[in-house]
Parts: structure tokens; C-alpha cells; sequence
């Protein structure tokens, strides 16, 4: 396969590694809550996109379901800044410059991709196996883009590069062809099972009940990858069938699986209360399989009861809205355009509709925010569609508070007056600040991080799982994953040792066990025998 070289490449290709890990700080006073006092899960950050990337790794890694980015095209005229500290002196001498016009900066694409490389190469991290990424971009840079979006996301994941008609006048060219459009790079990261599907003709509806014509849908159960218990363990529960048997979502092989659908999904609320609003078959396990006793298990599928029929998206988007839209948005939210390119709600809603998020929580991530399109088209298609999107929006420039997630705060409360008036939406976000980073050049821990920084990191980097704070149990406890117990005995600016008294008070013994601590004086040996691993900080923490 080509590749693209520029120069500078061979610094920047695993400059993410050397990115230093650094603590998000939350901001209370400037994020929402919604009426039930939650964030929602969505997050806007304020600081650099690359430090931002990284501090979401331990905790979002492999998680993130649909990413939408709107880098800068490089036009020479937007005024962007080179900033990454990669070690080489070629680009040490572009720090801190404006990156100018065709003709003006000869190393201007140099520098473009030396930006956009390690970001993409955090993004694809962050982004699920079946994920989708889309990347907005214009004929500047459409060609280098889709040469190490090919290399770092897999040519054969490209999914396409969707032209979208911008200006339908042609745009303000006046000296060569006026095209008028952009385009939309689109790649999934390496399955396209969650694609969702444009629903246009009708199906028949073969069968009845109680509440009238409907068809067979999907089984509720979660097929192919990420379909085990441990994938998804919040969503393995008991749903109780037309005879009152109490069934699981076990696989044909009779291991455990989970629902594709949580306990808030609207659908399997309704089932929840009515088991007929699921479709019933009494379905045989795998030959030789018996679990519980049984050879067979009632599962439920869905209930269809609209007609229709789904096909692939047409990639021609002249129908998605258009820039001017976008500014009419903003003066609608604002009273003024207090941003100078947006994109039209439109457009980025069809984005995040491309992932199917009917069964599942779906995390959103734009790492370019600027106006806050994003963020306002999640809120908007859940409102809609009853789903369970979270955006996380990175904002590096001063104006991620009064614009970004002023927006945001905008479209929560609602905006407007007398009949261009728009209601509010119930929904909420945290809004954080990047932070120290976690370590230190020479490998202890910064001096300002507090424990609960350290056990979020501690718990992500051994399980890639939501962190929950269990200090009502036991301040060292961290929780339990796959059946092992971890704990964190370590406080700022304080030795801890591991003692057989400071075992003895620990709540959960027995099961394999890992300890952080900054010592041990308990033999190995012994260690081994009661089945604890002992792990010293800061040595032994991971490093993302």
C-alpha cells in the first residue's frame, strides 16, 4: 500500500506515546445538571486536543462509538497554531507560529500533518472496534487526509469520502472552478455490525397482538463481538417470559451474554413491565449444551410495528443542510455569530445517527468542538429518538466556556423568545480543565493529584472500566472486576506499607487480590499462599 511521507513524519508517528498523562479537573460551576441532578455522562473539556486525547484513554479506551471531527482545513486563512512539543528541531521552529498561505509557509502541509497524525492515532484508540469516525475536510487537505486515515484506520475500512454540498451557490471563488462543496472522510475501525440503516420503504406487518399488526425484529440478545457478560455486565438481568419464567441472556453455547438493550432503553422498560411487548420463541441451546437443567430457553425479540424497510446511506449529502444554515443557527442561539465556521445541525446529526445506539449507551466524541454543533446534535436526535447518546467535546481556544459550552447551556435551558422560542431539553454535562499531568519527568507522582486522580487512573489502567468511588466500604477499596479485588493504600504525600494488619482490615478477602502500596513486609511467598499481588507506587502503575 502507498504512503504518504512528509517531513517530520518519523517524529510525529508515535509522538501519542510520549504525551504525558494529565489529571481532568472538574468544574462545577460551569457544567448543568438535568432535573434529576446528573451530568448525563457528557463531558465538554477545555485544553489542548492531544492532552485532552490522552487523559480520556484509560477510562474511554475502546469505548467510544461515533467520533466526528472538524479540524482545521488549512486554507492559510484560519490562524491556526502549531504547538505539539515533539522532540526534533526542525518542528521545535515552528512552536508558537501561524500557519500561513500556499506560496507564504512552504511547510505548511509539514505541519498540518504532523498535527493531525498522533491526534488520529489517539482517536483510533478511543474509538470501539465497531465504531465509526468522520472527518470534515475541504480539497486543501482532502488527499493527505485520506492517505494516513488509510494508514493508521486500514483502507479497507474506509466506509467513504462523502462529498457534502456546502454552498449550493458555488461558493465565493472567483478565479478558477467555484465547487462549493467539502467532504466527509468516514471510516469504521475494522466492523461495520452497528452501522445503522436509512429506513425508507414499508414492510408488512404478518402478525398480531393485543396491540395490533407488528413483525418479528431482532432477538434481544447481543450477537458477534463485545457479546459476552463482562462486555456489557450492567446489562445482564433477568427479564420475565409470558409463562413467568425468569430467563438470562445466555448464548447458544450456554456461556453468558448480555441484552443489547440496558434497563433504561424505553423498549425494554415496556418489557420489563409487559413481557408481551417482546416477541417469544422457546429456542434450543447448542447440542450436548444444559444450563440449569434445561436444553432449550425462552428468548425474546423485538416487535416491529412500523412499516418499513432499511437500506444503506446514499454518501451524495445535498439535503443535510448547508454553511449558511449554520450561522442562522448560531443567531438563533446567540443573537450574533460569535463563531466564524460552523457546521450545520443537520449534518452533524446524520453523523451521529450513522451508529445504530438503539441498544446501547453511545459514547460522542468531537476532540475539534468549536461551536458546539455536536454536543447540540446529540441532545437533539436523543430527544427525538429516546436514545442514550453522551457527548464528550475538546475545545483547546479560550472560548470552549462562552461559546462551546455556553451553547450547550443554551439548548438545555432553551433560547429564543415568543414564537422562535425553543424548548429546552432535560440533560446536563461536566465541564473540565486539563489538569497536571499524573507523573513526573523523573516517574513519582506530582505533588498536587490526589488519591481519588490516582485510583480513577489505577482502576482504568487494570480494568478499562467506570470507576466508582467505594470509600464508604473501605477508603483503600477500588472494586472488583472479573472476580479479582483491587485496592489503592496510598495517600499524598505519605508512605503506606503493606502489613498483615492492614490485610486484616480489608473487607473483601479470598478472592485473588491486588494491592498498590508504596511498601511491603509481607514475604512473597506468603503473598502467593493468601493469593495477593503486591504492586509499588508509583513503579508498578501502568503508563498509558
Amino acid at each position: 500500500m502507498p504512503t504518504l511521507n512528509w517531513m517530520g513524519k518519523e517524529k510525529v508517528v508515535n509522538h501519542h506515546r510520549d504525551v504525558q498523562y494529565r489529571v481532568l479537573e472538574r468544574i462545577p460551576e460551569k457544567g448543568v445538571l438535568d432535573s434529576h441532578g446528573s451530568d448525563c455522562g457528557n463531558m465538554i473539556i477545555h485544553g489542548d486536543n492531544l492532552e485532552a486525547l490522552k487523559a480520556l484513554l484509560p477510562e474511554y479506551e475502546g469505548k467510544i462509538k461515533c467520533i466526528f471531527i472538524d479540524p482545521p482545513y488549512n486554507t492559510g486563512e484560519e490562524g491556526w497554531v502549531y504547538n505539539d512539543n515533539v522532540n526534533d528541531p526542525r518542528i521545535r521552529k515552528w512552536l508558537g507560529q501561524v500557519v500561513g498561505k500556499e506560496g507564504e509557509d512552504f511547510s505548511r502541509h509539514d505541519k498540518w500533518l504532523c498535527m493531525m497524525y498522533p491526534r488520529l492515532r489517539l482517536l483510533q484508540k478511543l474509538l470501539a472496534k465497531d465504531g465509526i469516525i468522520s472527518v470534515a475536510i475541504d480539497d486543501n487537505e482532502v488527499f493527505n487526509l485520506g492517505e494516513i486515515m488509510n494508514e493508521i484506520f486500514g483502507a479497507s475500512n474506509r466506509l467513504a469520502c462523502a462529498p457534502w454540498l456546502s454552498e449550493p451557490s458555488g461558493g465565493k471563488e472567483k478565479t478558477k472552478l467555484r465547487n462549493g462543496h467539502e467532504y466527509i472522510l468516514i471510516y469504521t475501525n475494522g466492523s461495520i455490525e452497528s452501522l445503522s440503516r436509512d429506513v425508507v420503504l414499508p414492510g408488512k406487518l404478518t402478525l398480531k397482538d393485543s396491540k395490533g399488526p407488528y413483525k418479528k425484529g431482532r432477538e434481544l440478545r447481543k450477537w458477534g463481538g463485545n457479546s459476552q457478560r463482562e462486555d456489557r455486565p450492567n446489562q445482564w438481568f433477568g427479564v420475565t417470559a409470558p409463562d413467568g419464567t425468569v430467563v438470562y441472556p445466555y448464548k447458544n453455547d450456554g456461556t453468558e451474554g448480555h441484552w443489547r438493550w440496558s434497563k433504561k432503553n424505553p423498549g425494554m422498560q415496556e418489557i420489563l413491565r409487559d413481557p408481551e411487548y417482546a416477541y417469544w420463541e422457546l429456542c434450543p441451546y447448542d447440542k450436548g449444551v444444559v444450563v440449569n437443567g434445561e436444553t432449550e430457553r425462552w428468548v425474546p425479540f423485538e416487535k416491529i410495528r412500523q412499516e418499513k424497510r432499511s437500506i444503506g446511506w446514499a454518501t451524495w449529502l445535498d439535503k443535510y443542510g448547508y454553511n449558511s444554515d449554520a450561522t442562522a443557527e448560531l443567531k438563533a442561539i446567540f443573537g450574533s455569530k460569535p463563531f466564524d465556521t460552523p457546521k450545520p445541525l443537520a449534518l452533524i446529526s446524520w453523523i451521529v445517527s450513522l451508529y445504530d445506539s438503539s441498544d446501547e449507551d453511545v459514547f460522542i466524541l468531537d476532540s475539534f468542538a468549536g461551536s458546539g454543533t455536536t454536543a447540540h446534535a446529540v441532545l437533539n436526535v436523543n430527544k427525538g429518538d429516546g436514545g442514550h447518546r453522551h457527548f464528550i467535546m475538546v475545545e483547546m481556544m479560550d472560548y470552549a466556556d462562552n461559546i462551546t459550552a455556553e451553547r450547550v447551556r443554551r439548548v438545555i435551558h432553551g433560547y429564543g423568545e415568543g414564537k422562535s422560542a425553543v424548548a429546552g431539553i432535560d440533560s446536563g454535562f461536566s465541564y473540565y480543565e486539563l489538569g497536571s499531568e499524573l507523573f513526573r519527568g523523573d516517574g513519582t507522582i506530582s505533588s498536587d493529584v490526589t488519591r481519588a486522580d490516582l485510583a480513577r487512573y489505577v482502576w482504568a489502567t487494570e480494568t478499562r472500566t467506570p470507576y466508582e468511588d467505594l470509600a464508604v466500604e473501605h477508603h483503600y477499596l477500588l472494586g472488583e472486576h472479573a472476580r479479582v479485588v483491587y485496592y489503592l493504600a496510598w495517600e499524598p504525600g505519605e508512605e503506606t506499607t503493606l502489613t498483615y494488619d492492614l490485610l486484616r482490615e480489608l473487607p473483601r478477602r479470598g478472592a485473588p487480590t491486588v494491592i498498590y502500596a508504596d511498601r511491603c513486609v509481607i514475604a512473597p511467598e506468603r503473598l502467593d499462599e493468601m493469593n495477593v499481588v503486591f504492586k509499588r507506587v508509583p513503579d508498578q502503575i501502568a503508563r498509558i
